[in-house]
């Protein structure tokens, strides 16, 4: 966690890993040319642009992606507040007010976004996805479903605007680094989950990917399917890590995707296969993402 005097700017830059474990070495600066491959009959180039213009355009983006939030957040703050009895009606506020929010940022942002297998997003589900990028913050907010619980670190509440927002909405947290607490935290959220008929959204790496490669899964989405019953809807994620990488202020606007594969029945799954059933889901990932997304 960065010292308490720090700007709220460098903290945005650490949003994502909220949601991580740990981290690991950074990617060296692009090349002019960082990556190309085949996929299909197409060839996947992506050419980066560090001038001037080009990073002032970026800096200007993120400046108005946190202002954005900022008001966002004041304004569902108060609605918040008027809730504090009702904590799972905090909950469902909280999606509406990231549907609002990582729209906005999404086009602040201005990254062009296909949309596949939007008929799977609307039902109750253990939404998960890869994770490489905060871009990917800012479409799980806007893509996950009115009813949706997210499981981040305790220490989000110390983020500016949003980490507050998070607890107001009753989004869970967990200590880390005590895995007797986390585990008993883990049990809390399936229960609070099959109680309230709620979903649940979480990066199965633990981690974010510095390279934009698909990283082992944990198996904590497996175990949390186990306890509620509920199907797994992976969402994949292509090019999120082009357009906002590790250690750099420089955003770009590449096209990105998200697919929604089909949801994966769970009510027959056993704690014996629980190594078969994660080792399954990481291969459908590793089937739908890009070359340059799989794992070397």
């Amino acid at each position: 966690m960065e010292a308490s005097g720090a700007s709220p700017l460098l903290r945005y830059r650490k949003l994502e890993n909220l949601f991580s474990a740990s981290t690991s070495e950074d990617i060296g600066a692009p090349s002019k040319v960082a990556a190309r491959e085949e996929v299909g009959q197409q060839a996947d180039v992506f050419t980066d642009d560090n001038g001037w213009v080009s990073i002032t355009i970026s800096w200007l983006k993120i400046i108005t992606c946190l202002m954005t939030m900022m008001v966002t957040a004041i304004i569902w703050a108060l609605i918040m507040l008027v809730l504090i009895p009702w904590p799972y009606e905090r909950v469902r506020q909280g999606n509406i007010w990231g549907h609002v929010t990582g729209r906005l940022l999404m086009w602040i942002l201005g990254n062009p976004v296909k949309i596949e297998g939007s008929e799977f997003a609307n039902e109750r589900a253990i939404y998960i996805s890869n994770h490489a990028s905060p871009v990917d913050v800012c479409l799980i907010m806007w893509l996950t479903p009115t009813g949706t619980v997210g499981i981040a670190k305790k220490e989000i509440i110390y983020y500016p605007f949003f980490g507050q927002l998070y607890v107001l909405a009753n989004h869970l947290r967990i200590d880390r680094s005590n895995p007797t607490a986390a585990i008993k935290s883990m049990n809390e959220v399936a229960r609070a989950v099959v109680e309230n008929k709620l979903s649940l959204i979480i990066f199965p790496e633990g981690t974010r990917s510095k390279t934009g490669r698909l990283l082992p899964f944990k198996k904590g989405f497996v175990h949390l399917a186990l306890q509620t019953g509920l199907p797994i809807v992976p969402m994949v994620l292509t090019g999120t890590h082009r357009a906002w990488t590790k250690g750099s202020m420089h955003v770009r606007s590449t096209p990105l995707a998200v697919k929604y594969l089909p949801p994966i029945k769970t009510d027959e799954w056993v704690a014996e296969k629980i190594d078969d059933y994660t080792k399954m889901v990481h291969d459908l990932y590793i089937q739908h993402l890009p070359e340059s997304q799989k794992p070397l």
